[in-house]
């Protein structure tokens, strides 16, 4: 397996979660967003710890926009809402769900 490589791209303004791992109080999940131009707003339950492996994005977390490039890293506590503003092309994603 391999973070990288992507089955089947989702449509523009789309994303594709894939669960990777399930191990006691931990689910890690690849996101694949393609080209999101429409706000896609979350608020999980539980802490997320998210990766991006690839691409750009643009985040809003509790009114401050963070501009993402690959490499940076986000620790967003549980019940936080946040919204993904935007991503450029594709961006791949790992996000890790601490329960």
């Amino acid at each position: 397996m391999n973070l990288f490589e992507i089955e089947e791209l989702p449509s523009l303004d789309k994303e594709i979660f894939e669960i990777i791992l399930k191990h006691k109080n931990i689910e890690i999940k690849k996101i694949v967003s393609n080209t999101l131009k429409t706000p896609q707003e979350f608020c999980q339950k539980e802490d997320e710890f998210v990766v991006l492996l690839k691409g750009c994005a643009k985040i809003e977390i509790n009114g401050e926009i963070k501009k993402l490039k690959s490499g940076d890293f986000l620790f967003i506590p549980a019940n936080t809402p946040h919204t993904l503003l935007k991503t450029k092309k594709t961006a791949i994603w790992l996000a890790i769900h601490i329960y």
